[in-house]
């Protein structure tokens, strides 16, 4: 069984810094890329960043592009975001999910599969 769980969400000032993590068990991600997403209340879910199987590239949505970075750990099988100059727009809750075809990447949400129940980030303004 396949889970998949995201940490280190919170309570941050604007201009602070978070570092999610999310880790999967129960599935090999060292092929597979991985992707964080987010939803912001009465908003639909959003692409945030993706990280390409080997970690060799990332792919960012424009209202976060140098500010968050995405890396992984395959060894851990674990992915990360770091989340610096955050501002009260990047409240949301946080998502991680696995893409389900092995050495490909994209943004559609629907490509993904085995997604976490989520980390809150809320930023204060």
């Amino acid at each position: 069984q396949v889970q998949v769980v995201e940490s280190g969400g919170g309570l941050v000032q604007a201009g602070g810094s978070l570092r999610l993590s999310c880790a999967i068990s129960g599935r090999s991600i060292s092929n597979v890329a991985m992707g964080w997403f987010r939803q912001a209340p009465g908003k639909e879910r959003e692409f945030v960043a993706v990280i390409t199987w080997s970690g060799s590239s990332g792919d960012y949505a424009d209202s976060v592009k140098g500010r968050f970075t995405i890396s992984r750990d395959n060894a851990k099988n674990t992915v990360y975001l770091q989340m610096n100059s955050l501002k009260p727009e990047d409240t949301a809750i946080y998502y991680c999910a696995a893409y389900s075809r092995p050495f490909r990447h994209s943004r559609d949400p629907n490509s993904f599969d085995s997604w976490g129940s989520g980390t809150q980030v809320t930023v204060s303004s």
